[in-house]
Protein backbone atom coordinates (compact mmCIF):
# COMPACT_ATOMS: atom_id res chain seq x y z
CA UNK A 1 0.00 0.00 0.00
CA UNK A 2 0.69 3.70 -0.73
CA UNK A 3 -0.38 6.94 -0.89
CA UNK A 4 0.11 9.99 -2.93
CA UNK A 5 2.18 12.59 -1.36
CA UNK A 6 3.26 16.07 -1.27
CA UNK A 7 5.88 16.67 -4.47
CA UNK A 8 9.35 17.39 -3.59
CA UNK A 9 9.88 19.97 -5.49
CA UNK A 10 7.05 21.56 -2.81
CA UNK A 11 8.29 20.23 0.09
CA UNK A 12 11.92 20.59 -0.20
CA UNK A 13 11.09 24.49 -0.56
CA UNK A 14 8.48 24.74 2.38
CA UNK A 15 8.82 22.12 4.36
CA UNK A 16 12.20 20.31 4.56
CA UNK A 17 13.78 23.99 5.53
CA UNK A 18 12.80 22.68 9.01
CA UNK A 19 15.08 21.59 11.17
CA UNK A 20 12.90 19.19 12.59
CA UNK A 21 12.28 17.86 9.19
CA UNK A 22 16.04 17.53 8.19
CA UNK A 23 15.91 13.73 8.84
CA UNK A 24 14.30 13.75 5.17
CA UNK A 25 16.63 15.61 3.24
CA UNK A 26 19.84 13.78 5.03
CA UNK A 27 18.05 10.42 4.54
CA UNK A 28 18.11 11.52 0.65
CA UNK A 29 21.67 12.79 0.48
CA UNK A 30 23.10 9.97 2.66
CA UNK A 31 20.96 7.24 0.23
CA UNK A 32 22.97 9.33 -2.96
CA UNK A 33 26.35 9.81 -1.62
CA UNK A 34 26.54 6.98 0.00
CA UNK A 35 27.68 7.94 3.28
CA UNK A 36 26.02 9.43 6.54
CA UNK A 37 25.03 12.44 5.95
CA UNK A 38 24.14 15.42 8.59
CA UNK A 39 22.65 18.35 7.86
CA UNK A 40 24.19 21.71 9.93
CA UNK A 41 22.00 24.10 7.96
CA UNK A 42 19.73 25.86 5.25
CA UNK A 43 21.86 28.32 4.08
CA UNK A 44 20.00 31.09 2.61
CA UNK A 45 21.15 33.06 -0.73
CA UNK A 46 18.81 34.88 -3.10
CA UNK A 47 18.45 32.27 -5.64
CA UNK A 48 16.48 30.46 -2.57
CA UNK A 49 13.80 33.41 -2.51
CA UNK A 50 10.42 32.66 -3.63
CA UNK A 51 9.78 34.10 -6.74
CA UNK A 52 7.01 36.77 -7.13
CA UNK A 53 4.50 35.08 -9.54
CA UNK A 54 4.71 31.91 -7.46
CA UNK A 55 5.20 29.58 -10.41
CA UNK A 56 8.23 27.43 -8.45
CA UNK A 57 9.65 26.16 -11.72
CA UNK A 58 12.73 26.28 -10.38
CA UNK A 59 13.86 25.16 -6.94
CA UNK A 60 17.41 25.36 -4.94
CA UNK A 61 18.65 25.11 -1.38
CA UNK A 62 22.18 25.37 -0.44
CA UNK A 63 23.07 23.23 2.76
CA UNK A 64 26.27 22.72 4.38
CA UNK A 65 26.53 19.09 5.99
CA UNK A 66 28.95 18.17 9.38
CA UNK A 67 32.28 17.82 7.01
CA UNK A 68 31.85 22.19 6.07
CA UNK A 69 30.85 21.29 2.11
CA UNK A 70 28.39 22.87 0.40
CA UNK A 71 25.24 20.68 -1.11
CA UNK A 72 23.21 22.78 -3.29
CA UNK A 73 20.11 20.72 -4.17
CA UNK A 74 18.41 21.89 -7.65
CA UNK A 75 15.16 20.74 -9.26
CA UNK A 76 14.36 21.47 -12.75
CA UNK A 77 10.43 20.55 -13.69
CA UNK A 78 10.45 21.77 -17.44
CA UNK A 79 12.74 21.56 -20.25
CA UNK A 80 16.03 23.89 -20.15
CA UNK A 81 18.29 23.32 -23.21
CA UNK A 82 21.23 25.23 -21.48
CA UNK A 83 20.74 22.78 -18.02
CA UNK A 84 24.49 22.03 -17.86
CA UNK A 85 25.83 25.41 -17.97
CA UNK A 86 23.42 26.15 -15.56
CA UNK A 87 24.78 23.49 -12.91
CA UNK A 88 28.54 24.95 -13.96
CA UNK A 89 27.26 28.45 -12.79
CA UNK A 90 25.48 27.40 -9.72
CA UNK A 91 28.56 25.37 -8.36
CA UNK A 92 30.29 28.99 -9.24
CA UNK A 93 28.61 31.15 -8.12
CA UNK A 94 28.12 29.00 -4.61
CA UNK A 95 31.76 28.76 -4.01
CA UNK A 96 32.31 32.50 -4.78
CA UNK A 97 29.59 33.77 -2.43
CA UNK A 98 31.22 31.28 0.06
CA UNK A 99 34.77 32.46 0.21
CA UNK A 100 36.13 35.58 2.48
CA UNK A 101 37.78 38.01 0.10
CA UNK A 102 41.56 37.92 1.14
CA UNK A 103 40.72 34.36 2.50
CA UNK A 104 43.53 31.59 1.70
CA UNK A 105 42.23 29.46 -1.27
CA UNK A 106 42.85 26.38 0.51
CA UNK A 107 39.38 27.24 2.70
CA UNK A 108 37.37 27.13 -0.66
CA UNK A 109 34.28 24.89 0.15
CA UNK A 110 33.74 21.74 -1.10
CA UNK A 111 30.64 21.95 -3.49
CA UNK A 112 28.13 18.91 -4.43
CA UNK A 113 25.78 19.39 -6.35
CA UNK A 114 22.72 17.68 -6.54
CA UNK A 115 20.42 18.26 -9.71
CA UNK A 116 16.68 16.59 -10.12
CA UNK A 117 15.43 17.01 -13.38
CA UNK A 118 12.06 16.45 -15.53
CA UNK A 119 13.01 16.07 -18.68
CA UNK A 120 15.17 14.04 -20.88
CA UNK A 121 19.17 16.31 -20.32
CA UNK A 122 21.61 15.41 -23.25
CA UNK A 123 21.77 11.45 -24.25
CA UNK A 124 22.25 8.64 -21.76
CA UNK A 125 20.66 5.52 -21.39
CA UNK A 126 21.12 6.02 -17.35
CA UNK A 127 19.27 7.92 -15.23
CA UNK A 128 21.49 8.58 -12.41
CA UNK A 129 24.92 10.43 -13.52
CA UNK A 130 27.97 11.72 -11.74
CA UNK A 131 30.61 13.97 -12.64
CA UNK A 132 33.95 14.42 -11.12
CA UNK A 133 37.30 16.23 -12.01
CA UNK A 134 40.28 14.64 -13.08
CA UNK A 135 43.39 15.48 -14.38
CA UNK A 136 44.68 13.31 -17.18
CA UNK A 137 47.87 12.97 -18.86
CA UNK A 138 47.94 13.99 -22.04
CA UNK A 139 50.95 11.48 -23.17
CA UNK A 140 51.57 9.19 -20.23
CA UNK A 141 47.58 8.59 -19.52
CA UNK A 142 47.82 8.95 -16.05
CA UNK A 143 45.22 10.80 -13.32
CA UNK A 144 47.09 12.98 -11.64
CA UNK A 145 47.33 12.75 -8.02
CA UNK A 146 47.74 14.33 -4.37
CA UNK A 147 51.29 14.83 -2.94
CA UNK A 148 51.60 13.48 0.43
CA UNK A 149 51.63 16.86 2.13
CA UNK A 150 48.74 18.16 0.27
CA UNK A 151 46.55 15.06 1.88
CA UNK A 152 48.17 15.70 5.30
CA UNK A 153 47.11 19.69 4.61
CA UNK A 154 43.72 19.80 2.75
CA UNK A 155 42.47 16.50 4.23
CA UNK A 156 41.55 15.24 0.89
CA UNK A 157 42.74 11.86 -0.87
CA UNK A 158 41.85 12.93 -4.30
CA UNK A 159 42.34 16.08 -6.46
CA UNK A 160 38.75 15.56 -7.61
CA UNK A 161 37.71 15.92 -3.96
CA UNK A 162 38.53 19.45 -4.21
CA UNK A 163 36.44 20.33 -7.06
CA UNK A 164 32.76 20.48 -7.56
CA UNK A 165 31.45 17.06 -7.68
CA UNK A 166 28.35 16.76 -9.79
CA UNK A 167 24.81 14.33 -9.39
CA UNK A 168 22.71 14.21 -12.08
CA UNK A 169 19.04 12.91 -11.50
CA UNK A 170 16.68 12.35 -14.75
CA UNK A 171 13.87 11.19 -12.76
CA UNK A 172 11.53 10.47 -16.17
CA UNK A 173 13.92 8.13 -17.44
CA UNK A 174 13.75 5.78 -14.24
CA UNK A 175 11.38 2.70 -15.17
CA UNK A 176 9.65 2.26 -11.47
CA UNK A 177 12.01 -1.12 -11.22
CA UNK A 178 13.39 -0.81 -7.56
CA UNK A 179 16.55 -2.56 -7.16
CA UNK A 180 17.68 -0.74 -4.21
CA UNK A 181 17.72 1.87 -1.85
CA UNK A 182 18.28 4.86 -4.04
CA UNK A 183 15.95 3.77 -6.45
CA UNK A 184 13.28 4.07 -3.56
CA UNK A 185 14.25 7.29 -3.32
CA UNK A 186 13.99 7.77 -7.62
CA UNK A 187 10.23 5.86 -7.13
CA UNK A 188 10.01 8.90 -4.90
CA UNK A 189 10.98 11.70 -6.80
CA UNK A 190 9.22 10.51 -9.49
CA UNK A 191 5.77 9.04 -8.38
CA UNK A 192 5.35 10.85 -4.60
CA UNK A 193 4.51 8.18 -3.29
CA UNK A 194 6.19 5.62 -0.59
CA UNK A 195 5.59 2.23 -0.71
CA UNK A 196 5.21 0.06 2.15
CA UNK A 197 8.26 -2.44 1.25
CA UNK A 198 10.43 0.61 1.32
CA UNK A 199 13.22 0.26 3.69
CA UNK A 200 15.72 4.02 2.06
CA UNK A 201 16.51 6.49 4.94
CA UNK A 202 14.87 8.98 4.89
CA UNK A 203 11.69 8.09 3.02
CA UNK A 204 9.38 6.60 6.59
CA UNK A 205 9.73 9.99 7.20
CA UNK A 206 9.06 11.63 4.22
CA UNK A 207 6.02 9.63 4.32
CA UNK A 208 4.67 11.18 7.15
CA UNK A 209 5.98 14.72 7.01
CA UNK A 210 4.85 15.20 3.41
CA UNK A 211 1.13 13.51 4.26
CA UNK A 212 -1.11 16.31 2.18
CA UNK A 213 -3.73 15.13 5.00
CA UNK A 214 -1.12 16.87 7.60
CA UNK A 215 -0.75 19.96 5.97
CA UNK A 216 -2.20 23.57 7.55
CA UNK A 217 -5.07 24.98 5.29
CA UNK A 218 -2.56 27.91 4.62
CA UNK A 219 0.15 25.01 2.85
CA UNK A 220 -2.64 22.97 1.49
CA UNK A 221 -4.20 26.15 -0.27
CA UNK A 222 -0.12 27.07 -1.45
CA UNK A 223 0.41 23.24 -2.32
CA UNK A 224 -2.72 23.49 -4.39
CA UNK A 225 -1.83 27.05 -6.26
CA UNK A 226 1.60 25.13 -6.86
CA UNK A 227 0.03 22.25 -8.64
CA UNK A 228 -2.16 24.69 -10.58
CA UNK A 229 0.99 26.61 -11.61
CA UNK A 230 2.29 23.14 -12.90
CA UNK A 231 -0.73 22.76 -15.01
CA UNK A 232 -0.46 25.87 -16.35
CA UNK A 233 2.29 25.11 -17.00
CA UNK A 234 2.25 21.94 -18.94
CA UNK A 235 -0.79 23.25 -20.86
CA UNK A 236 1.41 26.04 -21.96
CA UNK A 237 4.02 23.44 -23.44
CA UNK A 238 1.22 21.42 -24.85
CA UNK A 239 0.56 24.25 -26.64
CA UNK A 240 3.50 25.58 -27.64
CA UNK A 241 4.27 21.94 -28.98
CA UNK A 242 1.36 21.74 -30.82
CA UNK A 243 1.89 24.63 -32.46
CA UNK A 244 5.01 23.65 -33.60
CA UNK A 245 3.89 20.25 -34.65
CA UNK A 246 1.44 22.19 -36.98
CA UNK A 247 4.05 23.99 -38.35
CA UNK A 248 6.17 21.27 -39.65
CA UNK A 249 3.29 19.12 -41.12
CA UNK A 250 2.66 22.42 -43.21
CA UNK A 251 6.07 22.59 -44.02
CA UNK A 252 5.86 18.66 -45.35
CA UNK A 253 2.95 19.15 -46.87
CA UNK A 254 4.32 21.90 -49.35
CA UNK A 255 6.97 19.83 -49.76
CA UNK A 256 4.45 16.82 -50.74
CA UNK A 257 2.84 19.73 -53.15
CA UNK A 258 6.33 20.31 -54.84
CA UNK A 259 6.85 16.56 -55.32
CA UNK A 260 9.71 16.07 -52.94
CA UNK A 261 10.48 12.46 -52.02
CA UNK A 262 10.05 10.70 -48.37
CA UNK A 263 13.67 11.08 -47.66
CA UNK A 264 14.28 14.77 -48.40
CA UNK A 265 10.91 15.21 -46.66
CA UNK A 266 11.88 13.33 -43.56
CA UNK A 267 15.79 15.31 -43.41
CA UNK A 268 13.94 18.55 -43.97
CA UNK A 269 11.20 18.30 -40.88
CA UNK A 270 12.20 14.97 -39.14
CA UNK A 271 8.62 13.58 -39.56
CA UNK A 272 8.26 9.85 -39.86
CA UNK A 273 7.88 8.22 -42.64
CA UNK A 274 4.94 7.02 -41.58
CA UNK A 275 3.59 10.26 -40.93
CA UNK A 276 4.53 11.89 -44.59
CA UNK A 277 2.98 9.20 -45.95
CA UNK A 278 -0.38 9.83 -43.79
CA UNK A 279 -0.08 13.67 -45.15
CA UNK A 280 0.43 12.57 -48.70
CA UNK A 281 -3.07 11.06 -48.18
CA UNK A 282 -4.79 14.01 -46.40
CA UNK A 283 -3.94 15.85 -49.55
Amino acid sequence: MSKKLIQFDWAIKRLLRNKANFVVLEGFLSELLFENITIEQILESESNQEEEDDKFNRVDVLTKNSKNELIIIEIQSTYEIDYFHRMAYGSSKAISENHKLGDKYSTVKKIISVNIVYFDLGQGKDYIYKGRTDFRGLHQKDVLQLSDKQKKTFLKEEVADIFPEYYLLKVNQFKDITKDTLDEWIYFLKNSEVRDSFNAKGLQEANQVLDIMRLSKEDQYGYNRYMDSLSLKASEMYTLETEVQFKVEDIAKNAIRKNFDNQTIFELTGLSIDKIEALRKEI
